[in-house]
């Protein structure tokens, strides 16, 4: 008895190991994969030859299940012949006792066998599959010849019927292979240590289709600009002071924008800024930024309007700031904004308004709830109060208290933000 017993709880343990690995080697993230296996020692080696020959691979694991399986059924159908049917009260006939064999053991092996093994190998696939390589290896040895049959057999099918192989080299990742890949990185990076730049770029570059230009424009708010019958002198001025190398012109209001001048094109000794005008772009708040980067790139220019739903002005966007959005930021002699970041004490923080939601999440893992009609730390107050809250003010906000400690005219510019 206790050796059946033995043999069924092994059968068990056997059949969860193939079918857990059979679903890692399905759900693991082939970029991950082909790196580890560029790596020197034998278990990388290993992993190599086994996932050189996927359909091989999946069909020793086949095997193995099923073999499992039938010693499995047979020892545990005699198990409960000889134990749990003999302490049922009334006499069973054969159709009874069958589906209660059936019922049970099918019960047992979907939980213990199946479901359970399956759910965590798929959400730790890439360590399972390193893990357990040399017992892979190991049955991949003992059912070679069995594999090798059933899979001649498969190929023959496939190449007669469907006109393919099992087995075709993958030449290229997915976009969503290599997201997971560099998440994976960026997940299990000591958050004390810096992350690496190249890892940080690729993510971006990744996210890069997915940013609307609402998200990285310089706000109507923050937007430099003359009226077109401004004197040549004054905006020389303003080029001075500012170290800007573009700025708008309006005719009657940032609403009713005509064009941009260029800081050289004053060497020109223009009489008037209207003489050096150039035409800006126009695009809305919903494109892409990849897509602005093409109009920019095709249409030789280097800055953009940007016009909310109304046809008003929201704000301007560059190429600088779009290469940014890859590389980060690109810091000159000429940028003066400063933005407040810092953490004061453990839950409690010092921002500026106008910092992004996400990189405060990114940052400190706050998980500040991010909405399409918001993107910055000042939107995410004002879509809550919906009003400019004083100085001092205190708001509480799900589970953070924002203190306003400063605010000029319409907009709310440093907070302290402590978390409850």
């Amino acid at each position: 008895m206790e050796i059946e017993i033995t043999i069924i709880i092994a059968s068990i343990l056997f059949s969860a190991f193939f079918s857990g690995m059979e679903i890692a080697f399905i759900s693991a993230n082939k970029l991950h994969i082909e790196l580890e296996k560029k790596r020197e020692g034998l278990a990388y080696a290993i992993l190599a030859k086994l996932t050189d020959n996927s359909s091989k691979f999946i069909t020793t694991m086949l095997v193995g299940n099923n073999v499992s399986l039938v010693i499995y059924s047979y020892y545990m159908g005699k198990l409960l012949v000889d134990i749990a049917v003999p302490l049922i009260p009334f006499e069973l006939n054969e159709l009874l006792v069958l589906f209660i064999q059936t019922f049970v053991s099918t019960i047992v092996i979907l939980i213990s066998a199946e479901f359970l093994p399956k759910a965590i190998f798929r959400i730790y696939a890439n360590e399972t599959l390193k893990f357990f390589v040399f017992p892979a290896y190991f049955f991949y040895l003992i059912f070679y010849f069995i594999t090798d049959f059933i899979s001649k057999i498969s190929d023959y099918f496939l190449r007669t019927f469907f006109n393919t192989n099992a087995d075709e080299d993958q030449k290229e990742f997915s976009k969503e292979e290599l997201g997971d890949y560099i998440t994976e990185q960026l997940d299990t990076s000591d958050e004390t240590k810096e992350i690496d730049s190249e890892i940080q770029i690729f993510q971006n570059a990744l996210d890069f289709y997915n940013v609307k230009a609402r998200e990285i424009m310089v706000p109507r708010t923050e937007i430099t600009a003359v009226e077109i019958h401004e004197t040549v002198a004054n905006l020389k001025s303003i080029f001075v002071e500012t170290g800007l190398s573009k700025i708008l012109v309006y005719k009657t209001s940032l609403d009713d924008v005509v064009g941009y001048v260029r800081v050289f094109d004053l060497f020109k000794r223009p009489k008037s800024i209207k003489s050096v005008l150039m035409p800006v772009e126009v695009v809305p708040e919903s494109i892409s930024i990849s897509d602005v980067l093409n109009v920019l790139t095709k249409k030789k220019k280097s800055i953009a309007l940007v016009l909310d739903e109304y046809g008003g002005t929201s704000g301007m966007i560059t190429v600088e700031d779009i290469i940014e959005e890859i590389f980060g930021e690109i810091e000159d002699e000429h940028d003066s904004i400063e933005l407040i970041d810092e953490k004061v004490e453990e839950g409690i923080y010092k921002f500026s308004a106008r910092l992004e939601i996400d990189h405060i999440n990114d940052t400190y893992n706050l998980e500040i709830p991010k909405e399409e009609s918001y993107e910055t730390l000042g939107g995410f107050i004002l879509e809550h109060t919906e009003s400019i809250p004083e100085k001092e003010a205190l708001v509480k906000i799900g589970d953070f208290e924002i203190q306003v400690t400063k605010v000029s005219g319409a907009k709310i510019e440093e907070v302290v933000l402590k978390v409850i």
